[in-house]
């Protein structure tokens, strides 16, 4: 009874946000609908003890990245950057390639270390411009978006700074380079199947005569066409952002070292020392300085164009990051209260049974991801619970643990963006679309990187490459 408790839980919340309806509002009573199917007395203190802490804590780690990551995605706009970047890209590379356009400039951010939160708000403008002049349906944008920056980049390619593949290292000793000739192959497959289906998407909506789209919601401003600023000059913030985040992650631990304690003696007005855990934070401040420089670039070369309408464009890019973050910590929440029902660790210990120590590991991941509807969240309660089981098969059968660090962040990636997902919420609310348009492009995507996790083990046990 208690899995089908949890299971429940998670269909109401899925049949929710695909029907429209605010995560904010259902996450919290898909989460205690089932904590009261399976203790009532423990409704209240678990909303406020579990649920609000996960949520609270989401948002005061994540929603400056939110923010700064929106007011970055709409100076691009306001500036002209955008549209520039559009005209130089039809130009040297061709309407017909739109797709493969986005793909890269989103694996360009992500494989740089920008949240995939953050690429959503920065290269929207960007695929709003380009998915409009080449007349192709806006509601194909979010399959590509989801490609270029929830896949490959996210956990397959080795080096990656994303969250997804820095997790392992901590249990497996392992390093952010693991298994470098799976993680590439693994990288190909997804680009070279995921570009062919959003291809064949493409040809058969536009052989229908189904065009960019009208009355459509959250479009960017257009930007007049003379004038535009060189497609250099435009696509350097973009680069600026990546390497400036590259380099900020390895000199602020020089800077303030492990932790960092602020003392009465150097401000008067607080009672106690305050202490940081610098390391925890290394990739948010990093990501947060990034954006920061970005902003102030686009800001100075392109004044301008952007004083008329900054006031009104901040306004609109802070009510998306109010909307966006809120939305995910809401959908966090839920995770952390699901995770603690009994129903959950019957799904836990079921998938423990599975025999073959790789597929064990890509299936328990990628159902708990999918279950919680978080790669990061599902990777590290599974290996919280089941890494040294992991570990001991993978030795027992002479897999290396750099191969099995290399399949569980992929398959963290795996069935994690299913309807309920923070990052698919957060797209399709930046895009102005909605589940019913374009999911299913987006769940397509979601197959592709599940059935890549298990192409990557076959390779291995036909070749032995690591």
């Amino acid at each position: 009874m208690s899995f089908v408790i949890v299971l429940a839980a998670l269909a109401f919340l899925m049949l929710a946000a695909y029907r429209g309806y605010s995560v904010i509002l259902f996450a919290p009573v898909a989460a205690l609908g089932a904590v009261l199917l399976t203790d009532p007395s423990a409704v209240a203190p678990v909303f406020s003890g579990i649920f609000m802490e996960k949520m609270v804590g989401f948002v005061k780690l994540y929603f400056p990245v939110f923010l700064l990551g929106a007011v970055f995605g709409k100076v691009i706009e306001l500036s002209g950057y955008s549209e520039a970047i559009v005209h130089a890209a039809i130009r040297y590379i061709g309407r017909s390639r739109a797709n493969a356009v986005i793909v890269a400039v989103c694996a360009l951010l992500t494989y740089g270390g920008v949240s995939l939160f953050v690429v959503v708000f920065a290269v929207y403008p960007f695929a709003a411009e380009l998915y409009r002049q080449s007349d192709i349906p806006k509601r194909l944008m979010p399959g590509a978006i989801a490609l270029g920056a929830f896949s490959f980049t996210m956990d397959s390619l080795p080096g990656t700074p994303q969250i997804q593949n820095i997790i392992p290292t901590t249990f497996f000793k392992t390093t952010a380079w693991a298994a470098p000739a799976l993680g590439i192959i693994g990288s190909l497959f997804i680009i070279v199947v995921g570009l062919a289906y959003l291809e064949w998407r493409r040809r058969s909506a536009m052989a229908k005569g189904e065009g960019y789209g009208t009355s459509l919601v959250n479009e960017p401003d257009r930007v007049k066409t003379d004038h535009l600023p060189n497609p250099l000059l435009a696509i350097t913030p973009l680069v600026l952002v990546g390497v400036s985040n590259f380099f900020l992650t390895r000199w602020i631990p020089g800077w303030y070292g492990d932790t960092y304690t602020i003392t009465p003696d150097m401000l008067p007005g607080i009672h106690a020392p305050v202490t940081t855990t610098v390391k925890q934070l290394v990739g948010i401040w990093s990501v947060e300085g990034a954006l920061l420089l970005g902003i102030a670039f686009v800001v100075i070369t392109a004044f301008s164009r952007v004083k008329e309408h900054f006031a009104t464009g901040t306004k609109a890019a802070v009510a998306g990051a109010l909307l966006a973050s809120l939305n995910t910590a809401s959908e966090y929440g839920f995770g952390g209260v699901i995770a603690a029902l009994p129903g959950f660790l019957v799904v836990s210990d079921a998938l423990k049974s599975i025999p073959n120590p790789l597929v064990n590991a890509a299936v328990s991941v990628s159902s708990l991801a999918g279950i919680t509807g978080s790669a990061s969240g599902g990777m590290s309660i599974a290996l919280a619970a089941m890494s040294d089981l992991f570990i001991k098969s993978a030795q027992a059968a002479n897999i290396p643990l750099d191969v099995l660090h290399r399949v569980v962040a992929m398959a963290s990636g795996g069935m994690d963006t299913l309807p309920h997902n923070g990052a698919v919420i957060t797209l399709l609310a930046v895009t102005g679309l909605t589940h019913r348009e374009s999911y299913r492009d987006i769940f397509a995507v979601t197959v592709i990187k599940t059935m890549a996790v298990f192409f990557v083990i076959a390779v291995y046990y036909a070749t032995g490459v690591v």
